[in-house]
C-alpha cells in the first residue's frame, strides 16, 4: 500500500532555482583562465551536480582548492545577475505549505550560497530544514544529509519524497529509503534521469499536487 507524501525535500541549484548558467558561465571563468581553449561548453555540463571539490579535483588535484576560492568568488559577484527560479515555484512552494506540507533544502552546496538563492525566491518560512554540505561529512548520493534532514523534520522515510534535477538527489533517495522524483527541466535531460528510475518524474512543478493527490488514495 502506497503511504501518503507529507514531506517534500528539494534539491536547490538546478530544481527550484535556474542557475544553470550561472555555474556553467563560472566554470567556464575559471577553467577559461587556467586552461584556455581546453573546457567547451559541453565539456562543462558534467560537473554540475557534484561537489566543487569532485569537479575541480578532477580538473588539478593540485590546484582544486585555488580553484574553488575562484569560482565562489565569480559565482558569488554573479549570483542575483544569472540566477532565477524556475516557472511557478515560489507560488507552488508557498501552496504546499500552506495545505501543512514538511519541507526542507537538501543541498550539496555551501550554505551561504544557498540561502542567498533562497532570498532570490518569494518563500519566506517555507522551508523547515535546509541541509548543506556545511552539515554533514558525506554528501549526496550518500543518505546522510537526506537522513538528518528526515530527523530534524521528526518524518518517517515512507511519507517523504526527495526531489531534484541530477542522479545524485535519485540515489541519494534510493539509499535514504525514501521515494524520488527527478525533473524533467535537469539540464542532464528527462532521459538521463530516467536511466535512475525514480518513482516519478515532473514536467512542472505542480505536478507535486497530482503525486501528493495520487499517494492519498
Amino acid at each position: 500500500m502506497v503511504k501518503p507524501i507529507n514531506t517534500l525535500l528539494f534539491d536547490f541549484d538546478g530544481t527550484l532555482l535556474d542557475t544553470n548558467e550561472l555555474i556553467i558561465q563560472t566554470f567556464q571563468h575559471v577553467l577559461g583562465n587556467h586552461y584556455p581553449g581546453k573546457y567547451e561548453r559541453m565539456d562543462i555540463l558534467k560537473f554540475l551536480g557534484p561537489t566543487l571539490h569532485e569537479s575541480f579535483n578532477s580538473v588539478n588535484p593540485e590546484s582544486t582548492e585555488q580553484l574553488i576560492q575562484e569560482y565562489r568568488a565569480w559565482n558569488m559577484m554573479m549570483h542575483d545577475e544569472l540566477a532565477k527560479e524556475f516557472d511557478g515555484v515560489s507560488e507552488t512552494l508557498n501552496l504546499l505549505k500552506a495545505a501543512g506540507m514538511k519541507m526542507a533544502i537538501v543541498s550539496t552546496k555551501k550554505k551561504d550560497m544557498v540561502l542567498k538563492g533562497i532570498d532570490l525566491l518569494d518563500v519566506d518560512g517555507v522551508f523547515d530544514v535546509v541541509i548543506c554540505m556545511d552539515d554533514v561529512t558525506k554528501t549526496k548520493p550518500d543518505p546522510e544529509p537526506i537522513l538528518l534532514a528526515l530527523e530534524k523534520l521528526e518524518a518517517e522515510k515512507e511519507n517523504t519524497l526527495m526531489i531534484g534535477d541530477n542522479y545524485h538527489d535519485i540515489e541519494g533517495g534510493q539509499n535514504a529509503g525514501v521515494r524520488t522524483a527527478g525533473v524533467s527541466w535537469s539540464i542532464k535531460g528527462e532521459q538521463f534521469l530516467q536511466n535512475y528510475k525514480p518513482d516519478y518524474m515532473l514536467h512542472h512543478i505542480t505536478d507535486l499536487f497530482e503525486i501528493i493527490k495520487q499517494a492519498e488514495n
